[in-house]
């Protein structure tokens, strides 16, 4: 099974977001996001192609965490590499600038 790396673009974003749902909503809201991105996780390791490639780099793929995160990542025979992890409700075109 390929192994999962965070970029630390990705880390530093899932760190301020784990921080922020804590905060702000609740350690439940948390742990329920923590189990989801487990099973993203588990998807992409399992079935890294089943999730759409983005038009913005070419051999990025993309996967819908919730309605609100989507984590962007790209993987070869050994590992799957999440480069971002993106808030949808932000403007698309800092993402373009980001993953350039």
């Amino acid at each position: 099974m390929r192994k999962i790396v965070l970029s630390k673009r990705a880390s530093n974003r899932l760190d301020k977001l784990l921080e922020y749902l804590e905060q702000e909503w609740s350690l439940n809201v948390k742990d329920d996001f923590i189990k989801k991105l487990d099973k993203s996780f588990n998807q992409i390791q399992k079935f890294p192609e089943s999730c759409p490639k983005t038009d913005y780099v070419k051999g990025l793929h993309m996967l819908v965490v919730t309605k609100q995160t989507s984590l962007f990542y790209r993987f070869d025979s050994k590992t799957i590499k999440v480069v971002t992890i993106f808030d949808n409700r932000m403007n698309p075109a800092k993402l373009k600038k980001e993953l350039k």
